[in-house]
């Protein structure tokens, strides 16, 4: 797993803050290297039997006493590490979240090698204030993390990856070109000093297929005002995806809420529990969740201090075989009215 951030132009002057993260942030944390892989979705099948899981999942667990590695990187990559805290940022008024399934893996009939840069074109245009990524390769995110630092003057745009784990051998599986496959995200908000990434392989996988599904949260993002979540939940096996996402949803975003001092959680993903009211989502998700989706299986999930403002799909051009989702969250009022929330997010005033 990699943390690092990039300032938008021009420059933003001084260095941006450093970012860690410990064995004990995180329950259920993998290796620095996970898998990857999609079966019909993402890539190459592989199907070993379960026993070479618990051999994964044992090689991962003991390797999460070590810590995930973290990457501090600016447009300079010899700055130093210690680095002063970044200016303060008002809270925002809204999140507008922008979903994406690159299918980026090389291996899958949906790839088209267009994906990363129809993705840069859509964040030129939108400028999201988060991008959740799934069936992405590790070096296309640092891609996505300038397109966002280009539409952010003077900002500081932060990324995260984590690679889902490979059953078989307790590694990565590579995407086509070598780079490791998972799930990453981006923020156009700095990260407080002390703040991590934090991420893990769920312990309930599908035996019969060859990629362990990972989780990614990112701590303490606009001045600890939400953390940010993404995902991608088991394809093949509807029962271990609703599974993983009872385990994430009570669990993980519980954890992450009590570390934090209970923010409210966004989260993007592909969750391949259908949409709408299907009954296998509604099952994990707790009650009052805001959710939006893209009428298949891409969704945008938050927690009751939010709801949801407006969602739309765009169009990528048939670079990949999702739609991006861009989903536009306010924060409720104490009366549970977000009229001013509502206006304002349409705004200039965009944090």
């Amino acid at each position: 797993m990699s943390l690092s951030l990039i300032p938008g132009p021009p420059a933003a002057s001084g260095l941006t803050p450093e970012v860690g993260t410990t064995a004990e942030d995180v329950v259920q944390r993998s290796a620095d290297r996970g898998a990857s892989a999609d079966d019909p979705d993402g890539g190459p099948a592989r199907r070993g039997p379960a026993d070479r899981w618990y051999r994964a999942m044992g090689a991962a667990l003991i390797a999460c006493l070590v810590g995930c590695a973290t990457v501090a990187s600016g447009f300079d990559a010899g700055e130093p590490a210690l680095r002063p805290p970044a200016p303060a940022v008002a809270a925002p008024v809204h999140v507008q979240v922008l979903q994406l399934n690159l299918c980026g893996s090389g291996f899958a009939g949906c790839y088209t090698g267009r994906s990363t840069a129809e993705a840069a074109a859509v964040i030129h245009v939108e400028r999201p204030d988060v991008v959740t990524l799934n069936e992405v390769c590790h070096g296309d995110v640092p891609v996505l993390q300038r397109a966002l630092a280009d539409v952010v003057p003077g900002g500081v745009v932060t990324s995260a990856f984590h690679a889902a784990l490979d059953g078989a051998t307790g590694e990565a599986v590579r995407c086509r070109n070598g780079q490791e496959y998972g799930i990453g995200m981006v923020s156009r908000w700095p990260t407080p000093s002390g703040a991590a990434a934090g991420g893990g392989i769920y312990p309930i996988q599908d035996e019969q297929s060859s990629e362990g599904r990972a989780w990614l949260c990112l701590d303490g993002v606009a001045t600890s005002a939400v953390a940010v979540c993404t995902t991608h939940l088991a394809h093949s096996e509807r029962e271990v995806a609703g599974a993983q996402c009872r385990y994430l949803f009570g669990t993980i975003i519980p954890q992450v809420r009590a570390r934090d001092g209970a923010p409210p959680v966004v989260l993007g993903g592909d969750l391949n529990l259908g949409s709408g009211s299907s009954p296998d989502l509604e099952s994990c998700l707790p009650a009052g969740s805001a959710d939006a989706d893209d009428g298949g299986v891409q969704h945008v999930v938050a927690t009751p201090e939010l709801v949801v403002d407006s969602s739309r799909t765009i169009d990528m051009r048939g670079a990949t075989d999702h739609p991006a989702l861009l989903v536009t969250l306010a924060f409720q009022e104490p009366s549970g009215k977000t009229d001013v929330n509502r206006m304002l997010s349409r705004g200039e005033d965009r944090v």
